[in-house]
């Protein structure tokens, strides 16, 4: 944990919201608070180092910040009070498939009050299973005499059967029945299972906070308050069954495959015990009897009943709002950031103001890629874990350059990204801001050794080399984030002569494509200057503000791919994984789309010379006069580096698109590798073209039949290179060209 860390309750706002912050202090010395305007997130003393400008706008202190825990986990609860008042005979059954060995117990379902009264079922840390009955008489526990398999679904039954005074516990492998463990001991004294008010918990061995949590699938728990001992279950697939026997004594017969976009969970039973999940746990995951023959969980939800639960989960740090900021009416649509100091430790919390609603104040907006920052929180690298020598010279750079201190690879306590994985191996899919995101901070470094990277920035550092270059230029621009665009659609975008984005506009919904392609058809002017931009899809939880989901299906560059079956979202059940293969390659939109990854480093691009002598853009290269240009840069010393884009017309580059220049000669230390959507086998590609040629940045324009433009440049590095000699560049007049043209 930090000494000293924070979130804004939002990463956007407007003129006359009040913005609140949730700090953590744990130095012990008082916090003092204050807003600065950020002009330059970059350390890189070259550059000037990271610049800001104080604001005169009053930071409340709502409570003075102490310490706080990170609740993480993710777990499921009933809040009934009195789920087992008066009973004696009770039986629960439930289907898992644990992923993780501790060396702690993990709790599968708990209601068991303070004096232990009560029923649990938990893993222990050598696998096996251990159910808990807590009765007036003293605790009785059973324990199966093996482990269950990681990785593999068994039902589990444990029965109270006050009339035979035993406790049961039964597990069948699903995939090997004759694998059955069935064992039985007595029950001493009077079985009285009240556990008062307790909860109900599934995943935890708490209702409240996540205590002992879970790793692994939960599938259709039943609890029953009879044994149903006169019934005879000779299937243990017959959970229904049980529920139905047991009539108004069925207690939860909870179907979680039902109102899956929701964080709730639903019982099926007569007594309506619906519950809530906590920390947004997986859903839309196979279960038990998957068949394979549908991969859409609409078109069989009976195949979709489980919870994917995880001991790091995280939607919310649920700290208390320790400062308040109200944003002045007039205030200029910018990058801010509000700066904590606790004694000699300092924190950066960065959001963004964006103009009033319908109340542009400028012809140029920004897009920032907020969902895409998001979707990156807390990206921990695999260098940062398996080389030392990279995170040695990471440590010596950060020192030199006084940049942020902090990196997620060591701080891991906030959740990480979904570029990560969960403790058990499972890919991170569901993320949310409302956390500390250490990448997400002014002077934040991603890579070290600046002969070869540069500055070593990416999102919202390296974003700032843009924006500066704006305020250099003297271009007045308004910001507008991904919330504002998803919510609003065409009618933000509208008011705007130039919509720019930033160096990688990667994630998006479909809302924001929508709006984008209807700004462009309508007259708009698009700049893209990214890489890999409009790449994924995703979906937002439809009920609570910041948290994204992402479902890396099949193709794409990608740190973990989603297991068959499981490509469709849970928030909004639509496809997910990348754009491309939802009718949507980036092509259409922006005329390029991604081709090829390397290292974090930059080459040059060559104009085609017949641009020079075509009236549609020569306009673009007034004032060059080179044949190449973007040869040096803060982002990889060249402005096509690191992620690129290529037109192709097979794949929805317009007919008309003009490419201006191309990069070429790629440093070879990288290593370059095609996308894997575009190769065959390791000599053919689906293009036709050879591996070679088809990696390379193509700056690109178009124009479209309702007089929208297009400029898109295919490089992640792009933005890197104009503040290269003061602004004074090849890279930098051919940018001021177009945004001059453009918002005329």
């Amino acid at each position: 944990m930090l000494p000293l860390a924070g979130y804004a309750e939002r990463l956007s706002a407007r003129p006359g919201d009040t913005l609140r912050f949730h700090v953590a202090n744990a130095t012990g010395a008082r916090v003092t608070a204050s807003v600065v305007r950020v002009r330059c997130a970059d350390p890189n003393p070259e550059i000037g180092g990271v610049s800001t400008e104080p604001v005169a706008i009053e930071v409340t202190t709502l409570i003075e910040p102490g310490p706080q825990t990170v609740p993480s986990g993710s777990y499921a609860v009933v809040m009934r009070e009195g789920l087992l008042s008066h009973t004696s005979d009770c039986r629960f059954s439930i289907r898992i498939r644990p992923t993780l060995a501790l060396l702690r117990r993990q709790v599968i379902m708990s209601c068991l009050d303070d004096q232990g009264r009560g029923i649990s079922l938990e893993l222990t840390p050598a696998l096996t299973l251990r159910g808990t009955i807590g009765t007036a008489a003293g605790l009785c526990m059973i324990e199966s005499a093996q482990p269950v398999a990681l990785n593999t679904w068994t039902i589990v039954t444990l029965t109270v059967d006050y009339v035979g005074a035993i406790v049961s516990l039964s597990a069948t492998p699903i995939a090997d029945r004759s694998a059955n463990q069935a064992l039985s001991v007595g029950l001493p004294g009077t079985p009285t299972l009240d556990a008062g008010p307790c909860p109900l918990s599934f995943a935890s061995a708490s209702g409240t906070a996540p205590v002992d949590t879970f790793n692994g699938r939960l599938e259709h728990p039943v609890l029953l308050a009879r044994s149903l001992a006169d019934v005879t279950q000779t299937d243990p697939d017959g959970i229904d069954a049980l529920a139905m026997a047991a009539g108004d004594a069925c207690i939860g017969n909870w179907d979680f495959a039902r109102e899956m976009h929701t964080s709730r969970i639903i019982d099926g039973g007569p007594a309506g015990n619906h519950g809530k999940l906590v920390n947004t746990p997986t859903r839309a995951v196979v279960g038990s009897n998957w068949t394979g023959e549908e991969h859409c969980f609409r078109h069989a939800p009976e195949q979709y009943g489980a919870i994917h639960f995880h001991d790091d989960d995280l939607d919310d740090c649920c700290w208390p709002a320790t400062h308040a900021v109200t944003l002045p009416d007039g205030l200029k649509s910018d990058a801010y950031a509000l700066i904590l100091k606790a004694g000699d430790i300092e924190e950066n919390i960065p959001f963004f103001v964006v103009p009033p609603k319908g109340q542009a104040s400028a012809k140029i907006a920004v897009l920032v890629s907020t969902f895409t920052y998001t979707v990156y929180g807390n990206h921990a690298r695999p260098e940062w874990m398996i080389d030392p020598a990279w995170r040695a010279a990471y440590v010596d750079q950060v020192k030199a350059w006084k940049a942020y201190p902090y990196n997620p690879g060591e701080h891991r306590d906030y959740g990480l990204s979904t570029y990560n994985y969960h403790t058990d191996g499972s890919g991170i899919g569901l993320v949310s801001w409302r956390r500390p995101m250490l990448n997400l901070r002014v002077g934040y470094l991603t890579y070290p050794y600046p002969e070869i990277r540069g500055s070593g920035l990416r999102h919202y550092p390296a974003d700032s080399h843009l924006l500066m270059w704006l305020a250099h230029q003297g271009h007045e621009v308004d910001l507008i984030t991904d919330v504002e665009l998803n919510s609003e659609g065409q009618a933000l975008l509208e008011p705007y002569k130039v919509v720019v984005t930033g160096s990688h506009p990667e994630y998006h919904t479909p809302h924001m494509l929508d709006a984008l392609q209807r700004y462009r058809d309508s007259g708009g002017k698009l700049v893209y200057l990214g890489g890999n931009g409009f790449y994924w899809k995703i979906a937002l939880d439809p009920a609570r503000e910041g948290i994204v989901e992402i479902r890396r299906g099949e193709g794409g560059i990608r740190a973990w791919a989603a297991e068959p079956g499981e490509y469709y979202n849970q928030f909004d059940a639509q496809y997910g994984g990348l754009w491309r293969r939802n009718a949507r390659p980036p092509q259409k939109l922006v005329g390029v789309g991604f081709t090829a990854q390397g290292n974090f480093v930059g080459s040059y691009y060559r104009i085609n010379q017949s641009a020079r002598s075509n009236p549609k853009v020569s306009w673009i290269l007034e004032g060059v006069t080179a044949d190449t240009v973007g040869g040096e840069g803060f982002s990889g010393h060249g402005a096509a580096g690191f992620e690129l884009d290529r037109v192709d017309k097979r794949l929805g580059s317009p007919e008309n698109a003009i490419v201006i220049a191309a990069s070429e000669n790629h440093p070879p230390e990288a290593p370059w590798m095609l996308v894997p959507e575009e190769q065959l086998t390791h000599i053919t590609t689906i293009p036709g073209e050879t591996h070679k040629a088809l990696i390379r940045a193509d700056m690109t324009w178009f124009d479209c039949p309702g007089g929208g433009e297009v400029f898109s440049v295919g490089s992640i590095t792009f933005c890197g290179s104009l503040p290269v000699n003061h602004f004074d560049n090849d890279i930098s007049r051919i940018l001021d060209n177009v945004i001059k043209r453009f918002s005329q």
